[in-house]
């Protein structure tokens, strides 16, 4: 425990009781109210969770998600009044990790950065094991590698999250196999899938876009509709 954990939300009392229940648990919290003083925080200090808020008196939480994702990897919630699936689905494809709608029960932010932070330490830990016998697959110049956790394509590495790292592994420990999203889901997140869950759709959309891969004409990841996903062989 003792992890850094950012806390972005302009409505102070929100702040300040996730703040509490936070550093009751043991982690470190660096908390403000706008995303101005988030943005110079997240320049200067080691995090290992963000938690951000939409709608922010300054900056949204999308842009500085964005941010975030430009040089780092760690996990990122996204907390919002607002209901609407098209903007959980931009915060997923932006590369948030959570979406936690308010009114919320503090308890469940922090079970749902526990359950981010446990995926993220141990994705890190599988990247620093080294390894004799390399585990990687080569795929039509698509070089993924789980030991390094680095993912080529033609030569240029490409920059992944944890998630997006370990959905496309598990497709190209697949090659050839359609997984349906339910398993993806659960193979990935490590929980039970819900119907009209659109994060596997999310994530697919944005590892594509890092691929410059075309939805309609993808030459990795391709979409087997009613059933799943697959990388053809």
């Amino acid at each position: 425990m003792g992890e850094h954990i950012l806390v972005v939300d302009d409505e102070k009392e929100i702040a300040d009781l996730i703040e509490v229940y936070l550093k009751n648990d043991g982690y470190t919290v660096y908390k403000f109210y706008n995303g101005m003083d988030a943005l110079k925080c997240i320049e200067k200090t080691d995090l290992d969770l963000a938690i951000l808020d939409v709608m922010l008196p300054d900056i949204d939480g999308f842009c500085i998600c964005q941010k975030i994702r430009e040089k780092f990897y760690y996990p990122v919630i996204m907390l919002t009044a607002k209901v609407d699936d098209g903007d959980k689905i931009k915060g997923l494809t932006i590369g948030a990790d959570d979406y936690i709608t308010k009114p919320f029960n503090p308890l469940e932010v922090v079970a749902r950065a526990k359950t981010q932070l446990r995926r993220y330490m141990r994705y890190n830990n599988l990247a620093e094991k080294k390894s004799s016998e390399a585990s990687e697959y080569d795929i039509r110049g698509l070089l993924i590698n789980k030991n390094t956790h680095k993912c080529f394509l033609y030569g240029k590495e490409l920059s992944l999250t944890p998630i997006e790292f370990s959905i496309l592994w598990y497709l190209c420990e697949h090659q050839g196999v359609v997984i349906p999203s339910e398993e993806l889901f659960e193979a990935v997140w490590g929980e039970k899938y819900i119907n009209n869950n659109n994060t596997v759709m999310a994530h697919i959309g944005r590892l594509r876009e890092k691929m410059n891969e075309s939805a309609k004409k993808p030459k990795f990841i391709v979409n087997v509709w009613g059933v799943g996903y697959t990388i053809e062989k």
